[in-house]
C-alpha cells in the first residue's frame, strides 16, 4: 500500500505487487486518471504486507481517512490516529449545537 502526494498537494492511495513499477508508471501518466492529471507525484509513504489482498483491504481502509489522518500516519504520528478517527460530532460541548 502506497500513498503519493500529487502536484496540486491532494494525495493518491494505491496498493501494488511491484512499488518501483508501479510508481514509474504514475510518473509517466499510465497510472490512474487522478495522478495523470496532477503530474509529477511524490511517494510520500508505503507499508508492505505479505499479500495483496492484505494490501488492497489497508488500501481501501486508507482511502476513507481525512487528510489530516493520512497526514498523521505519512509524518509517522501514529499516537494521533485515534483522535483523528473521531466523528467531529463528538468534539462539540453540547450534542444539540
Amino acid at each position: 500500500m502506497y500513498i503519493l502526494e500529487c502536484s496540486n498537494g491532494s494525495y493518491y492511495v494505491g496498493s501494488t505487487i511491484n512499488l518501483e513499477s508501479r510508481y514509474e508508471q504514475h510518473q509517466n501518466g499510465e497510472g490512474s486518471n487522478h495522478t495523470k492529471k496532477y503530474l509529477p507525484v511524490t511517494l510520500v509513504y508505503h507499508e508492505k504486507f505479505q499479500r495483496i489482498d492484505d494490501a488492497f483491504y489497508r488500501e481501501k481502509q486508507v482511502q476513507g481517512w481525512s487528510r489530516k489522518k493520512k497526514e498523521a500516519l505519512i509524518n509517522n504520528k501514529h499516537h494521533k490516529l485515534p483522535k483523528l478517527s473521531k466523528n467531529y460530532t463528538q468534539f462539540k460541548k453540547n450534542p444539540k449545537e
